[in-house]
């Protein structure tokens, strides 16, 4: 039989210190309604929010759990806490935002280790200082690189410099035993031992609590610049391809729906956003060699100088992060969807959506890369939504792709059986997903159920 909230926190307060363990009942608004958010709504609460201050504390504190066989709800500023599946319980939550510290910053090798708990946009205020920068840009600044690793989060960056997994070249970890484990390294040029950093970015939580991670890092380009094409359907996919094909190199390449343009104020057609990062003179080159291609076709140009005002403006669309910090138990949540496609299918899937959510307010923003994209979808009814998204889930699937439910109301993810799986992975390693999650945590104590 489980301890009782007393008595469990109690417990970690006697293993850590009153400073470290927080009461569920005490928690700010905000937190409280994320731990909510990501749990079933016919889960107990958890007893109490712990907070390690070091490694060592992180490593006693999950010993105890499993010890105890309590189910561990991990995370860092639980800014996304609650994507993916909800968790079925959760005795404890476990908190990585005290393990703050960059470890070292080895300059000339441009590489960077950092607990955990780490922010995003502290870790490249200090990066910039030194000309250099993570090449990742997740969806909320105040995420935890932790966190970022666990959901392997990151946005139109990847089109030049690839995945939060790639960035990864070492890894800490506490296992769901509480043992602390290493993989990988602190330079480049490391193959030692088992590619672990790749098998828990994206977990979830799953296989273990990240402890410190090793990322490659990048210079700053000096200068910065957007072109941005908009037009027909079927011209912006002529477009889409000739770049693909060319020799120009962008550092990130958007195809934006309708409806993005429009808030963009950059229109009222499909658009696609090309960026390029280098020196000034080769930037200003290729940006004028992409906009005769884009007039060639007769297609709108615009090109953007204010580049961080572009993307801010693009990821409030998207993500609203000051709305969902402030929101407390608002019945009016967005769904926001993880999407994959063909690369070439991509902007007949902007039109299909186009037509799914006539009615809605909707935005829809893809990787012209790698064909990965966001889908947020702002009214409508769960049973609506759900039939929706299994239209387009379809359409993905047909092309190779896939669709997965980042955040939504709690309705739509714990009825997900009623409403057709929406949410969830369905693809041919599930079974495998499995096993190793069994591997790794066979109590099942570690975010359970969190990807079934």
């Amino acid at each position: 039989m489980r301890l009782t909230d007393h008595q469990l926190v109690a417990l970690f307060t006697e293993l850590l210190g009153a400073d470290r363990v927080l009461a569920f009942a005490s928690l700010n608004s905000h937190l409280h309604d994320r731990i909510v958010q990501s749990l079933t709504p016919d889960s107990l609460s958890p007893a109490c929010v712990i907070y390690p201050q070091t490694i060592d504390e992180l490593s006693k504190a999950i010993a105890l759990a499993y010890e105890q066989r309590l189910r561990v709800l991990p995370c860092g500023n639980a800014t996304k806490l609650d994507w993916g599946g909800l968790v079925s319980r959760a005795d404890v939550v476990i908190s990585t935002s005290r393990l703050n510290q960059i470890i070292e910053h080895c300059i000339g090798d441009l590489t960077v280790t950092v607990q955990a708990g780490v922010t995003y946009q502290d870790l490249q205020a200090v990066l910039s200082k030194q000309g250099q920068f993570l090449a990742i840009d997740p969806p909320y600044p105040n995420a935890t690189i932790g966190g970022i690793l666990a959901t392997g989060s990151a946005g139109s960056l990847r089109h030049r410099y690839n995945s939060v997994r790639d960035m990864c070249l070492g890894i800490e970890f506490v296992r769901a035993d509480g043992k602390v484990v290493k993989a990988g390294g602190r330079v480049v040029k490391n193959v030692a031992g088992y590619d672990l950093m790749k098998l828990l970015t994206g977990s979830y939580g799953t296989l273990g609590i990240a402890s410190s991670i090793t990322f490659r890092l990048y210079p700053l380009p000096e200068f910065t610049q957007i072109v941005i094409a908009t037009g027909a359907a079927e011209v912006i996919a002529q477009l889409q391809q000739k770049l693909s094909t060319s020799v120009l190199t962008p550092t990130a390449c958007d195809l934006l729906s309708a409806s993005l343009i429009t808030k963009l104020g950059l229109g009222d057609s499909l658009g696609l956003a090309v960026q390029f990062s280098s020196l000034k003179i080769s930037v200003l080159e290729q940006c004028d060699r992409l906009a005769v291609l884009a007039k060639e076709l007769n297609l709108q140009v615009q090109v953007v100088d204010a580049v961080t005002d572009f993307w801010r403006s693009l990821e409030n669309l998207l993500w609203q992060n000051e709305l969902r910090n402030a929101s407390s138990a608002s019945t009016n949540h967005p769904v926001i969807c993880k999407l994959g496609i063909l690369p070439s299918a991509s902007v007949s899937l902007t039109q299909q959506c186009q037509q799914i959510f006539s009615q809605q307010s909707y935005f829809l923003q893809i990787h012209a890369g790698s064909g990965l994209g966001i889908l947020r979808i702002e009214n409508g009814t769960a049973p609506q939504i759900a039939e929706q998204l299994a239209k387009v889930r379809s359409i993905a699937e047909a092309q190779s792709g896939f669709l997965s439910l980042l955040e939504s109301p709690q309705e739509l993810k714990f009825n997900n059986k009623v409403f057709g799986n929406v949410w969830g992975y369905t693809g041919n390693v599930r079974d495998l997903m499995v096993k190793i999650q069994q591997q790794f945590d066979p109590r099942g104590l570690l975010s359970p159920e969190r990807l079934v």
